[in-house]
């Protein structure tokens, strides 16, 4: 590996470093998001969850986590990815436009009480702001995980986790983090319950 390569590097932890230490000071927040979503979720709710790029890779593991299991086995729990939904993601764009392409599946989609996970980088992402203004008018809880304040999306929601961080790989690599540290939370609660075995009744 070249110098220049090894610099690289250090200079890409560096600028993890701080970001992912003030993460310590979200862990309320994001305990209380678990506990709220496993409560939900048992009840016969459901998350959704939006974002592009790198983001809808990250809103499917997070989906992928709750529908398989994070790493407590215990019932599937109901979660979907709305990008993941390709014919119906490809005849929105076709019929609709980019910026219907979230709003119109959570449109159909979400419940009262249901929760909505937006992942934006930069927190302006059009499609992702015109979802989360739908699952508000829905009366889903809506989330975001999103770049450095000030941005539309957190403003937006009913909650926001937002990494102050130089570049938006940065900001993906704390939100993987925060999206485990969600998940644990999700299986404790329902451990905590007495759910967390419900695998085995469901069999």
């Amino acid at each position: 590996m070249s110098d220049a390569a090894i610099r690289r590097g250090r200079d890409h932890l560096a600028a993890l470093a701080g970001p992912l230490a003030a993460l310590d000071d979200e862990l309320a927040r994001i305990d209380g998001w678990g506990r709220h979503l496993a409560r939900v979720l048992v009840r016969g709710g459901r998350l959704l969850a939006v974002g592009n790029g790198g983001s809808a890779a990250q809103a499917q593991h997070l989906t992928g986590e709750l529908v398989g299991r994070y790493r407590d086995d215990r019932a599937p729990l109901a979660a979907i990815a709305m990008h993941a939904e390709t014919s119906t993601l490809t005849a929105i764009l076709n019929d609709y436009g980019i910026q219907e392409a979230f709003a119109r599946q959570v449109h159909a989609h979400g419940r009262e009480g249901d929760v909505l996970a937006c992942l934006s980088t930069s927190g302006r992402s059009p499609n992702v702001l015109a979802a989360a203004a739908t699952g508000r008018r829905r009366g889903l809880t809506v989330w975001a995980l999103t770049g450095s304040r000030p941005n539309p999306l957190a403003f937006l929601c009913d909650d926001a986790l937002s990494v102050d961080a130089a570049s938006a790989a940065t900001a993906q690599e704390v939100h993987q983090v925060a999206i485990h540290l969600l998940c644990a939370a999700v299986d404790a609660e329902l451990g905590e319950s007495g759910v967390g075995a419900l695998s085995e009744a469901s069999s």
